[in-house]
């Protein structure tokens, strides 16, 4: 969604602290950062938004870094399948933020639950298990291949508090490895039997011409 993105906004004690405002084009952060206004002092807010706003910089980036080292704030950082919500089929992030993080204070989850849904024509559902799944890794917070990743906040800072979860979890099947000099000897192989029986073919077209 748009905003006005007025610099009177500056001086409103839910974006002052921040000393930038969402961009005019991109509101996201403004809702984040009224949200975070309303939070009780043991309060938790949880937020679905595009991905852009884990990655993007500049006014954003700057948000995103205060919530994180300033406050510290952001609990987790969860990715959802495409087509899941009404309205729109991209894929969602959810955000949770909370004021009191007690002994997570160091750390923030990170989970790429994309891949774990039930497809419809229309539209993709989460299911029990897969709700299972996220919250026992969110509650647990261990590290889980290809699923999840607890990233200290320093972590965070050495990639420039860049929340883009394949930074973190690499959900991806590794391709099997090549090798190049096989590869190229087979082909050979096949080359020359493609010779041969081309000779052959060549011989009986000219049996059959001679007949």
């Amino acid at each position: 969604m748009t905003w006005t993105a007025d610099n009177k906004f500056l001086e409103d004690d839910r974006f002052s602290v921040y000393g930038k405002l969402a961009p005019k084009s991109k509101a996201d952060f403004a809702f984040v950062q009224h949200m975070i206004h309303h939070m009780t002092d043991d309060g938790v807010a949880v937020v679905l938004l595009p991905h852009g706003v884990l990655f993007r910089g500049a006014a954003e980036g700057a948000i995103r870094e205060y919530i994180i080292d300033k406050q510290n704030y952001l609990d987790a950082v969860i990715g959802l399948p495409a087509k899941c919500f009404m309205g729109t089929s991209i894929p969602v992030a959810c955000l949770v933020f909370k004021k009191n993080r007690g002994e997570n204070k160091d750390n923030v989850c990170f989970i790429d639950a994309s891949m774990y849904y039930e497809p419809g024509k229309n539209q993709n559902r989460l299911r029990d298990e897969d709700i299972d799944r996220i919250v026992n890794a969110y509650t647990e917070r261990k590290n889980i291949e290809k699923f999840c990743h607890i990233a200290s906040i320093q972590e965070i800072r050495d990639n420039g508090f860049n929340c883009n979860i394949p930074r973190y979890v690499n959900a991806l099947e590794q391709e099997e490895e090549i090798n190049v000099d096989a590869v190229k000897l087979q082909l050979e192989e096949l080359y020359a039997k493609s010779s041969q029986i081309d000779k052959q073919l060549e011989g009986f077209f000219k049996q059959l011409k001679g007949n």
